[in-house]
Parts: C-alpha cells; sequence; structure tokens
C-alpha cells in the first residue's frame, strides 16, 4: 500500500499533519491497526493518518518452532545458581521475525510508528527505537477451541507455541500435542479440517477479529471456546498488549502517540519484558509471565519450564516494574530442582 510522501522532521501538531503507521498485512494486524487509528482520531482528531503495510520475514516464510523434531530448550540452573537457557541449536530462527521489516521502516523514516503486537517484540530493542505507547490490554487469556459443546475426552491438541505445548503436557500428560503454524483464520481452517480435538489460540486476537466466546462460528463451523485458567497457562509476556514504536529521538511524533498510552498496561508491559531480558528470552520459549495490578500495586507471576514436566514458578509485588522483575527473576535463581 502506498502513501503520499511527507515530512519526516520536525513534526507539529497542526491541521493537516500526517503520520504513517505501518503494520503487517494480516487481518489481525490491521485490525489492531484500525484500533490505533481509531484512538488516535479521538485525541488527535485534526491528524491525518496513513497506513503502510510491510510484508515481514514471518509473513513470507513458515519458520519451524524450535519444538519441532528432536531438538530440545530448556532452562537449567547452573552450579553458581544463575538460570541459563539451553539449545541444541544456535538462537538465530524465529526472534524479529515479525518486526524486523517493521523496524527497519522506521529506521529509514518511511514510516512514522510501527504498530506491533507486543509479545513479536524481542526483549531488547535497539536504542534508536523506543516503545512509546500502549493502548490498553485486551484478555490475556489462551482459549481451548472445540468442535462440540459436549465435554469429550481431548487427546489431540494442536498449538504453535513452545510456552502452550509444555503446559499442555504439564497439566494433561497423555495428550497429543501437534504442530500448528498460520494466521488466525489459517490456523482455524486447519482446524475444522483435521481430526484433532482441539486447538489453543490467544483470546485477544479472536476477540479482536470479532470471534467471542464461548462460541462463535467459522466458516459453517460451530467452535466451542473455554478459557484457560491463568494460574496454570501464564500468558506469554506482552500478550494481549498493540505497542506502537517509534523513533527514540522523533519527539513530536512521541508526543502525538502518548495522547494514547494506557499507562497501567506500559508498566505492565516493561515489567514483563524486562523478566524475559533477563532470560534473554521472547515469546518463542517455554516461559510465561504476566503482570497485573492488582488494589493499585503491580503483582508479577513467571513460569518458566525446564527439563522436568513441571515449571518453576516465581510471583512478586511491587511498584518500580524493572525491580520487581529482578525479584521474581532472583526467586527462580535461588530455586534448587
Amino acid at each position: 500500500m502506498s502513501v503520499e510522501k511527507s515530512s519526516r522532521s520536525g513534526l507539529q501538531e497542526t491541521p493537516g499533519q500526517e503520520i504513517v503507521l505501518g503494520t503487517r498485512g494480516s487481518e489481525l494486524a490491521l485490525a489492531q491497526t484500525r484500533m490505533v487509528e481509531e484512538a488516535l482520531a479521538r485525541t488527535r482528531p485534526s491528524l491525518k493518518i496513513a497506513i503502510e503495510i510491510i510484508r515481514t520475514t514471518g509473513d513470507q516464510h513458515v519458520i519451524p518452532s524450535k519444538a519441532e523434531g528432536s531438538r530440545r530448550e530448556s532452562f537449567k540452573v547452573t552450579s553458581t545458581g544463575s538460570l541459563d537457557f539451553a539449545r541444541d541449536e544456535p538462537t538465530a530462527g524465529r526472534k524479529g521475525i515479525f518486526t524486523a521489516e517493521l523496524e527497519r521502516a522506521l529506521k529509514e523514516k518511511r514510516i512514522d510508528v510501527a504498530v506491533h503486537s507486543a509479545k513479536d517484540l524481542p526483549s531488547e530493542i535497539e536504542e534508536a527505537l523506543t516503545i512509546a505507547a500502549v493502548l490498553p490490554r485486551g484478555a490475556v487469556e489462551d482459549l481451548l477451541l472445540r468442535k462440540s459443546a459436549a465435554p469429550t475426552l481431548v487427546t489431540i491438541i494442536a498449538t504453535g507455541s513452545v510456552r502452550r505445548q509444555r503446559q499442555v503436557r504439564w497439566i494433561n500428560p497423555a495428550a497429543r500435542v501437534v504442530e500448528l503454524r498460520g494466521n488466525v483464520p489459517t490456523r482455524l481452517r486447519k482446524f475444522i479440517e483435521s481430526d484433532w480435538d482441539a486447538i489453543i489460540l490467544a483470546r485477544a486476537g479472536l476477540e479482536r477479529l470479532g470471534f467471542m466466546p464461548p462460541k462463535f462460528e467459522f466458516q459453517g463451523q460451530k467452535l466451542f471456546a473455554e478459557i484457560l485458567p491463568l494460574e496454570n497457562f501464564v500468558s506469554a509476556g506482552g500478550q494481549g498488549v498493540i505497542a506502537l514504536q517509534t523513533r527514540a529521538a522523533d519527539l513530536a511524533v512521541r508526543e502525538i502517540v502518548s495522547s494514547i498510552d494506557d499507562n497501567e498496561t506500559h508498566l505492565c508491559l516493561r515489567a514483563e519484558r524486562e523478566f524475559l531480558r533477563l532470560l534473554q528470552g521472547d515469546c518463542d520459549l517455554p516461559v510465561g509471565v504476566h503482570a497485573r495490578f492488582m488494589s493499585g500495586i503491580m503483582e508479577l507471576q513467571a513460569q518458566v519450564f525446564g527439563d522436568a514436566p513441571a515449571p518453576k514458578i516465581a510471583s512478586g509485588r511491587g511498584h518500580d516494574p524493572e525491580e520487581l522483575a529482578r525479584e521474581v527473576f532472583r526467586k527462580l535463581e535461588h530455586e534448587r530442582e
């Protein structure tokens, strides 16, 4: 999608001002970008907004999960008490495959704001870029989707998330977990054409596409959704959060998008991302981390899978996001198998 040329320096909030939002081209990404556009229209009614679709590596290629085949990933506690992430192969692969091209477009000033699903962002980003704002968080839970409302035994479950695979095997060791890739409509289509008993998808993505639990219809097939409990299925860091990334030096654009920043969501995202940074982790690892505010205090829960079927779990409460993340990380470091 092409956009008109406009100045990329000295942006001021004036009538006729235009900013360019960059996004992936999937249905979900476009739905989330429209949410950003609508939020900006409410706070900056004179602002002209253009949308630029950026094709990412993740959209062009399906990169297998490191959980496929015989390769293993797990955290271990070393002799010094620190947590190490053990891989049989290098850490390249999926990290940043849905964000790198958007970040490149930002640095090249082809767009002013990159709209991301926060869980897709690597836990560390370049200093030249910053997460300037986030929208209010959507639902954080995962959903178990079935083709029948009857309480039948679930023996085959499909999911592409390493975290969800480990969670399923922990809660239901008898279940067979199969790989599932693609965007949300593709995954739903694969499900209705398969003999699988269930699949697991993020609630927020489904709801943003208009598929609301406890039941909805897709291509003539009724699907029934069960909300999975967060105490067992801790969500991925950043799940349900739409993040707006800008150039750090572009103060004018940062000021504009800050008008739609949700402070509590932003603080929670900072805690989750700091925890992942300490683990050198991202959404492709068997880690769940979720922050929320309860009675004005932030609570952070982390779930880390290692070699054992059961995860290590730690939690904490506090006011400073980064310090809380460090506290929970230290608790996991001190926990011995």
